[in-house]
């Protein structure tokens, strides 16, 4: 789900921290590359073989597609929520994928 720099600001204000949402957008451009870094290495490495599935499913009362993707060992790689089961929603899970 998508979480905009207003909405940690929010989020950090119920727990008593007051900040703007712009220091949060330097903070992310600042150390998100070496934070980018520093986290590959520990990533589950998956192999050149995918499988894509796709089901529907209810979450919170609405009915969802969930999209899904493993490789060939059945380590799921990435998986997309969306409202629609159109072309749209598909392009959007390969690319995030």
């Amino acid at each position: 789900y998508n979480l905009s720099f207003r909405d940690l600001v929010e989020i950090m204000e119920e727990r008593g921290l007051f900040l703007a949402h712009t220091t949060i957008m330097r903070w992310v451009h600042q150390y998100g590359p070496e934070f980018d870094k520093r986290i590959r290495r520990h990533l589950k490495q998956t192999n050149n073989s995918w499988r894509v599935d796709e089901t529907y499913i209810k979450v919170k009362g609405q009915w969802m597609y969930l999209y899904r993707a493993v490789d060939s060992e059945g380590n799921t790689i990435d998986f997309y929520l969306s409202k629609s089961r159109n072309h749209k929603a598909a392009k959007r899970f390969f690319k995030k994928a």
